[in-house]
């Protein structure tokens, strides 16, 4: 049986979105605990990267992240 993967890399992918006029760039997507670790950007100043759900992120995003 195939082992299920604890996270699958994003950063490559180039995905952002904005919100509050802060830009949120996706690095990796956690499919058992259904979140996200986005770097965060306001006024193009790096802040960090942040945990976000799954649930918080705009629909078309979720259409690329998992495809279903």
């Amino acid at each position: 049986m195939a082992k299920k993967k604890k996270s699958i890399e994003l950063s490559d992918k180039n995905i952002t979105f904005e919100s509050k006029k802060i830009t949120y760039k996706v690095i990796r997507y956690y499919p058992t605990a259904m979140t996200l670790d986005v770097l965060i950007q306001a006024d193009g100043v790096k802040q960090g990267v942040q945990t976000v759900p799954f649930a918080q992120v705009p629909k078309e995003i979720k259409k690329i992240i998992k495809p279903n």
